[in-house]
């Protein structure tokens, strides 16, 4: 008797459906906050959640109860599921603002597949399960009928007002928590999610007016020299921007068992102007974000990628700059134009012309594109070009070939990796920026018997990380232990490489300025004596100053910033955040300021302001 009565009560759709969905609202939990215990948190925010919805089924359903929870069930579960797969990329809790990035999944689902363990997809069994015996199983039809009893209403209303009651109470007074990851967890992830869909509170734009170069600089705490050091050192020249494709900082001048992995780079590194104490300042649209920082010297949007927020305006840009100074503008990039929206991206920064896949064609295909062998093969010949029309000329060029998930053809191997490294995912990214240096080699070579490197000012970077620390297995977080000497963090993750060539400037070596992808556009501007009196920008340039103020987005919780000392990370505000050494540094020196994290902040909402006020085009 007892047996049935355990049964009848396990079968109730309201019970089972409670423990499936925490199940896997726990397996979410897990992998996103690191909690692999269960915890009594999970049980006070997500459960109260599920029970509202489940309530609303009970109020009003009876004839299709069970295909009713069978709906909200598959819901919640791809909510959880997106969950655990974009923390396991991008290090945040996914919002409905990730719908924009729908259509670009399909582009890159190696590395979607690549970031899958198996047991992930346990979230579907039950779904699966359900869908293949609701139409025809005999049992399923009893069970069907045996769940049309509908609870008295009241008792059911009386459920609802207290979960709902809870999910307010739950959520209201974490709203002004800075961490998106802490405020999810202090919500619940599901009641998180509803709370970004429902928020109307968006924050007031400075007006215009207010938003001068004086009021920036003096954010940031710098001083612009009347008279710049280097200013038009290479004036007259081509400008030339080379962005590699996930390319982080500790590559350069790294050795294993003996042998360099990018010995171009290094090269470059050794004897031209290398910043090391570079870092990204991209967001959801990683490649095509850096681009826009690069090409603005403005920040990321709050929330998606630039190209889904700003391409319908008229955007005060490098090319723009350039053409005002009788440059010829273009950007070449080895993928379709329409990916992340880029074809529009070029239109709002007015380069005069892009050239993508259908230039390069389809030959030696790497992930999506054409290899950065053919990418730099063509792009030297229509610099050649560009460079007989009588005029200097800026171009991008954008790589492509180390994308996520590294796993490049083994026609492309050009390095042996001892076991360790085999079949790991560092040892795929290694071995896929060997070979990225080894076709931007033959392009300096190129560069060089064309007659256009001594001419052209050279500005190298990486784009974005490529060893997120949320992607690491245990092997994988080992190896990079033993490339630093300690363990890998946020701080090398975000750190890249910046190299300028070809400048004839007289300045050490190695530069350790900190800096960020905001900068590059008055640094190079400075080098060739090009004024931005008159264009706001909240980058600095690097060869004049010795302070600076990154704020930081998307991949650091919002308010969270660098500066010369430290990097430091937002909890619910500047009091419980946390500091961290900067790359390569064992101690934060004199760390950070509540006052920086406040000018941090007022610099996100003055570039936010600014663009969101441009013209459309």
């Amino acid at each position: 008797m007892l047996h049935e009565s355990n049964a009848r009560f396990f079968k109730k759709p309201f019970v089972l459906f409670t423990i499936i969905l925490l199940l896997k609202g726990y397996l979410a939990w897990a992998v996103t906050f690191g909690d692999w215990l269960p915890s009594w948190k999970l049980l006070i925010t997500e459960v109260p959640f599920i029970w509202l919805l489940f309530c609303l089924i009970e109020w009003i359903a009876t004839k299709r109860k069970l295909l009713a929870y069978t709906i909200v069930n598959l819901i919640l579960t791809a909510v959880f599921f997106a969950v655990i797969m974009y923390f396991k990329y991008y290090g945040v809790i996914v919002t409905y603002h990730a719908l924009a990035q729908v259509g670009q999944v399909t582009e890159v689902k190696s590395s979607v597949f690549s970031l899958m363990d198996p047991y992930y997809l346990l979230v579907f069994a039950d779904i699966i399960l359900l869908l293949i015996l609701l139409p025809k199983s005999r049992r399923i039809k009893d069970w069907k009928i045996s769940i049309k009893y509908k609870p008295p209403k009241g008792f059911v209303f009386a459920g609802f007002i207290v979960c709902l009651v809870i999910c307010l109470f739950n959520t209201l007074p974490n709203r002004a928590s800075m961490n998106e990851i802490k405020k999810a967890q202090q919500m619940g992830i599901l009641n998180y999610e509803a709370y970004t869909i429902l928020s109307l509170k968006k924050e007031a734009l400075v007006p215009l007016d207010n938003i001068t170069q004086a009021s920036i600089d003096k954010l940031k705490g710098i001083t612009v020299p009347e008279e710049p050091k280097y200013f038009g050192n290479a004036k007259g020249k081509n400008l030339i921007i080379i962005q590699l494709e996930s390319f982080q900082d500790f590559l350069i001048n790294l050795k294993i068992d003996g042998k360099e992995v990018t010995p171009n780079i290094n090269k470059l590194a050794n004897e031209e102007l290398y910043f090391t104490n570079f870092n990204q300042l991209v967001g959801q649209g990683n490649t095509s974000d850096a681009e826009f920082v690069v090409n603005t010297s403005f920040y990321i949007p709050p929330d998606g990628a630039a190209t889904q927020k700003y391409v319908d305006k008229k955007l005060p840009s490098l090319p723009r700059l350039m053409e005002q100074h009788g440059y010829n503008t273009a950007t070449l990039h080895t993928n379709a134009v329409h990916f992340w929206n880029r074809g529009e991206l070029y239109s709002s920064l007015g380069f005069k012309h892009y050239y993508d896949q259908t230039f390069f064609g389809d030959e030696d295909m790497v992930f999506f594109g054409p290899s950065d062998e053919v990418l730099y093969a063509k792009s030297s010949d229509k610099l050649q070009q560009m460079d007989q029309e009588g005029k200097p000329f800026y171009a991008q060029i954008i790589s492509m070939s180390a994308h996520h998930p590294f796993t490049i053809p083994k026609n492309k191997y050009k390095m042996d990796l001892p076991k360790r490294y085999q079949g790991t995912f560092v040892g795929d990214y290694i071995r896929a920026q060997n070979y990225a240096d080894y076709a931007l080699g033959q392009f300096i070579d190129e560069l060089k018997q064309k007659g256009l490197w001594d001419d052209s000012l050279i500005v190298i970077y990486g784009d974005h990380m490529g060893l997120p620390i949320y992607s690491l297995d245990r092997v994988d977080k080992e190896l990079m232990e033993e490339i630093y000497g300690y363990e890998y963090s946020y701080t090398d993750m975000l750190n890249i490489p910046l190299i300028i060539a070809g400048s004839g400037i007289q300045h050490e070596q190695v530069a350790l300025e900190v800096g960020g992808q905001a900068d590059i556009m008055p640094t190079a501007s400075n080098l060739l004596g090009i004024s931005m009196k008159g264009y706001i920008h909240f980058g600095q340039d690097l060869l004049n100053q010795t302070y600076n103020l990154l704020p930081q987005r998307y991949y650091l919780p919002t308010g969270s910033f660098m500066n010369n000392n430290a990097m430091f990370m937002s909890g619910s505000g500047y009091e419980d955040g946390t500091q961290f050494p900067l790359s390569g540094k064992d101690s934060i020196g004199k760390g950070t300021t509540e006052d920086e994290y406040n000018r941090a902040l007022k610099l996100l909402n003055l570039s936010d302001s600014y663009v969101n006020q441009q013209p459309l085009k």
